[in-house]
């Protein structure tokens, strides 16, 4: 156990798997009090006993960020049960590939609803608490798609394009309020939401076969390498940082 953000209470979207698992154990590592939220509840429950183990505080709320109200009650749980609130992080989201002219109105709604609007939900909710106690840290989770777009993710570029103006704007709304916000755009990190897009490229072994020909590293991240830089952005280490653009890419977007 660290202490990089000691005492700070943190709220994680998306918690379950992927990048928002590996998020809410670093932060409880270094000392966060973790409110653990995703639609999936036993995965968001496992994650907190996970945090758990190695000491941490940590609990878990079933939350759908596409719906206003469940997202004011996840940040007014996390204060109820913390006291406070110092850090949100906004990392739930769909990724639903496809041929934009064969996509569905239920995915592009799904997709903004839940990529755009519970981002914006989430800091609409969080703000008049961090402002209450003084400031706060929100950081976004966008993707490099949020940059550049890739084939068959058209939607999906849209949309975390959107999360990637949301952090300019709160930025500068905020910035004199002790409000720092900032975005993450990961490049393809391997988990889940990735792998219905690698189908159609492929297959998942062909795409980790020649990932060197998109990302110059050579290989995909890992969800914890996501993580340790959620981890700067939360805590005091990054006071003079608002409204970045923080690619943890793999070199992707610098081709």
């Amino acid at each position: 156990m660290g202490g990089r953000i000691a005492d700070k209470v943190c709220v994680v979207t998306g918690a379950g798997s992927g990048i928002g698992r590996a998020t809410a154990i670093r932060l409880a590592e270094e000392g966060g009090r973790v409110l653990c939220a995703d639609i999936d509840f036993a995965s968001a429950t496992e994650t907190a006993r996970l945090a758990g183990t190695i000491g941490g505080v940590a609990s878990a709320r079933e939350v759908d960020v596409s719906d206003p109200r469940a997202v004011d009650a996840m940040i007014a749980d996390a204060v109820e049960r913390f006291g406070r609130l110092d850090v949100l992080v906004n990392n739930a989201g769909v990724n639903i590939p496809g041929v934009l002219h064969e996509v569905t109105d239920e995915v592009i709604d799904r997709t903004l609803a839940v990529n755009v609007k519970g981002q914006i939900y989430g800091c609409r909710a969080a703000i008049p608490h961090m402002l209450a106690g003084g400031g706060g840290s929100i950081i976004n989770i966008s993707s490099v798609n949020g940059i550049v777009s890739e084939p068959y993710l058209a939607v999906y570029s849209a949309s975390k394009g959107a999360s990637v103006m949301l952090t300019k704007g709160v930025a500068l709304d905020y910035a004199k309020r002790g409000i720092r916000c900032n975005v993450i755009c990961p490049g393809w990190v391997d988990t889940p939401i990735n792998y219905a897009h690698a189908e159609m490229l492929g297959g998942l072994a062909h795409v980790y076969e020649t990932i060197d020909s998109f990302q110059p590293i050579g290989r995909p991240g890992e969800p914890r390498e996501i993580a340790h830089v959620v981890l700067f952005l939360a805590s005091d280490e990054a006071s003079f940082m608002t409204g970045s653009i923080v690619p943890v890419d793999g070199g992707m977007t610098s081709q």
